[in-house]
């Protein structure tokens, strides 16, 4: 790729992360005014709570969608991982580390699977994801025997890890202490160095650009789409974990509807559905855009269907000032 190239794709980056930014603000100060008691610390830490699942399944995901592909797989991945790792604290008594440790374990043997099947079988990672989440969801009702699975509280046996994303007790706010938030902002320090300074990173971002002009450079492309499939499988498993500590209950057959808030963050966010172009910075700021049109619309008189209706707009003129950008350069 030329330099006037990239130049042109890392400005277009810019200007959608701004044009994102500039509608997180508008969205925060709409709802500031037009609901009652919005802004109040309890409602920020709301925002926050919804945002760790979807914000760490879209972090997984900006990887592979960067490739070119898509991974329809993660929200009921996120679920069943959870489950399974409830059912081995609850029913086989094991510690919650090590229940922990196998959760995210399984998430990423799901994204090996996928990536796979996309890069080796040759499917379509829109196929491959699809009977992956079928597999998934129906897993969690298998392992489970269709029970729900409701994790320790903080105090419990157990309970421990629901530290890690609130800090609830006497002397702190009733809210509690949003410390999910450091986790997130970390693991998106690190996907981000990642992505961007590192050999992988630049291999993987290389096949989304021209996957087959990768190839016969050298680069052993199975290696690396694969990875970012892995990468995927890792953060939805993650997310599970961080949905079990927020919400405590897990329902069998769940998940569903998860990868589109995930996905409609990533794009919102400035990353290229063809594959080729993103940021782990545009894909939080796109994360935040979701999680505070989920919190904020009850508190204008707005159900939450009203979400998915202008998400789906939203969606809809980012993917169109994608294409504009790509007929430009």
């Amino acid at each position: 790729m030329e330099k006037t190239g990239k130049k042109g794709i890392f400005d277009a980056i810019g200007t959608q992360k701004l044009v994102a930014i500039g509608a997180l603000v508008v969205l925060f100060i709409f709802f500031s005014f037009a609901g009652s008691n919005f802004f109040q610390y309890s409602t920020f830490v709301n925002i926050l709570d919804s945002s760790y699942y979807i914000g760490f399944m879209a972090i997984g995901v900006t990887f592979v969608i960067i490739t070119g592909g898509i991974d329809l797989s993660i929200g009921t991945l996120c679920i069943c991982c959870s489950l399974i790792g409830g059912t081995l604290f609850m029913k086989a008594g094991l510690p919650m580390a090590l229940c922990l440790i196998i959760t995210l374990l399984i998430g990423c043997l799901f994204g090996l699977a996928n990536g796979l099947m996309v890069s080796i079988m040759g499917l379509p990672a829109f196929i491959a994801t699809l009977g992956t989440m079928m597999i998934t969801r129906g897993l969690g009702s298998i392992v489970t025997g269709t029970a729900s699975v409701t994790f320790p509280q903080t105090n419990d046996v157990g309970g421990w890890f629901r530290n890690i994303f609130k800090l609830k007790g006497e002397g702190l706010p009733t809210a509690g202490i949003p410390t999910g938030f450091i986790l997130l902002i970390i693991m998106a320090i690190l996907m981000a160095v990642l992505l961007n300074k590192t050999r992988p990173g630049r291999y993987i971002l290389a096949l989304g650009s021209n996957k087959e002009a990768t190839r016969l450079s050298g680069v052993n492309v199975v290696k690396w789409e694969t990875l970012a499939f892995v990468i995927s499988g890792f953060f939805a498993a993650l997310a599970g974990i961080s949905y079990a500590a927020t919400y405590s209950t897990l329902m069998p057959g769940t998940g569903n509807g998860f990868e589109l808030d995930a996905i409609a963050g990533v794009v919102i966010g400035g990353t290229s559905l063809s594959g080729g172009v993103g940021s782990i910075a545009g894909t939080l700021i796109g994360v935040f855009i979701m999680s505070v049109l989920k919190t904020g619309l009850p508190f204008v008189g707005l159900q939450p269907h009203w979400q998915l209706f202008i998400t789906g707009f939203v969606l809809i003129v980012a993917v169109f000032a994608d294409v504009v950008n790509r007929r430009k350069q």
